[in-house]
């Protein structure tokens, strides 16, 4: 049986900075990380590999080379956790036993809640950003579509991001008018939720550049099925309960997402399944030697790769604290950033905080739609991810 005094679950985003801001805190400490991925993707690029600005395999980088020196890379994945024994078994196995324990595997894609999706995805006009092998088709289909309905959608729940089901809407948009067939496509947005944005600020310019592109908005609209071969949408009304069909010539698809289940189905997970902790010291609510960030938390944010910037600092300074017997000071406000892309050219960058109030970076009013903006998504936050955040240096 191996034993670590950090075990960490998951090398996305949260998993592999918290690891980094660990070992820069204090090399000492003997820290194991389990992931069964052989390549780390920054998934925010997306949205752009999605609209054609970059290809696929850009956003990739192997694991190996941004697991921090030091840290031992267990290549396997959790099968289940034994919180009250201290201890977990992998998918091969091996059981391990830790003195404390970090979990961040991350957000569950759930592709077969959407009936004939999965058979469809990447075929057909049916296309998705959400895997690294069906993102390359949203551009394909994109650029092929000369006529007809360009349909887009949103499912109930949590999603990486929730800005991002509009993003990629916009960007088709803006290529259609581009190449000089807006006019004979019509863009549907659907969702499932009652407006395109939670916060009231971004909201409302968000609702101007759906009407200014003339995106019709359908809300209250959750997509149940997908029949690829006579191409139409199936969709359930979440108030009046009646099945609605979209005809469509391209359809990019969001999926339904939630906890993993090997943590949904532990004794680590709270309401939804997801890990339970404290939302401000991101502290397990019933295992004090238990913490969790990013995606696969309980906590009421947007689940973005902005927020674990936010939260690894708090989660490493308050677990240093318990190693070293010092009361938890350190607190996370909720801060999360939306860098909603509503063109080639423009961005709106939502950043707020828990209590769903603008929470911004720079000295002007982001909720107007920048150029500048959209550089620093194309080039500026990639850069800070790959040599700022994996590195564990901001």
């Amino acid at each position: 049986m191996a034993h670590h005094q950090i075990v960490i679950v998951g090398g996305g985003t949260a998993g592999i900075t918290v690891a980094a801001r660990l070992r820069n805190a204090d090399p000492s400490l003997d820290v194991a990380l389990i992931e069964p991925s052989d390549k780390h993707y920054y998934q925010p690029l997306w949205t752009m590999v999605g609209g054609g600005i970059f290809r696929p395999e850009v956003s990739g980088r192997d694991e190996a080379s941004v697991i921090p020196r030091g840290v031992k890379w267990i290549k396997d994945a959790v099968a289940t956790f034994q919180p009250n024994e201290n201890q977990l078994t992998t998918r091969d196995g091996q059981a391990i036993t830790y003195e404390y324990l970090i979990v961040a595997p991350g957000i569950q894609v759930n592709w077969d809640k959407v009936k004939g999706l999965k058979e469809s995805v990447g075929k057909d006009g049916v296309c998705s950003n959400y895997s690294i092998n069906t993102v390359g088709s949203t551009w394909k289909f994109i650029q092929g579509l000369k006529e007809g309905t360009a349909l887009f959608t949103q499912p109930a729940g949590a999603v990486k991001c929730g800005g991002a089901p509009q993003k990629i809407c916009y960007l088709a948009e803006d290529h259609f008018r581009r190449s000089g067939v807006r006019d004979r496509i019509n863009v549907i947005f659907t969702a499932a939720g009652p407006r395109l944005f939670a916060v009231e600020e971004y909201r409302e310019v968000l609702e101007k550049v759906a009407a200014r592109k003339g995106v019709e908005t359908r809300f209250r609209h959750n997509l149940t099925e997908v029949r690829s071969q006579s191409k139409e949408a199936i969709y359930h009304h979440m108030d009046t309960e009646e099945e609605i069909v979209i005809k469509y010539d391209m359809i990019h698809v969001t999926p339904p997402m939630g906890a993993p289940d090997f943590v949904a189905n532990s004794e680590l997970a709270g309401e939804g399944g997801w890990v339970d902790v404290d939302k401000f010291t991101l502290r397990h609510n019933r295992f004090s030697n238990v913490f969790s960030l990013g995606d696969a938390s309980s906590l009421p944010t947007s689940k973005t790769g902005a927020a674990i910037r936010k939260q690894a600092p708090v989660l490493v300074e308050n677990l240093l604290s318990v190693i070293q017997d010092r009361p938890l000071t350190a607190q996370y406000d909720g801060y999360t950033s939306c860098p909603v892309v509503t063109g080639y050219d423009s961005l709106v960058l939502a950043e707020f905080n828990y209590e769903g109030r603008p929470a911004e970076t720079f000295p002007f009013d982001q909720a107007q739609e920048r150029f500048s903006m959209f550089l620093l998504k194309k080039f500026g936050l990639p850069a800070l991810y790959w040599h700022g955040m994996l590195k564990g240096r901001v």
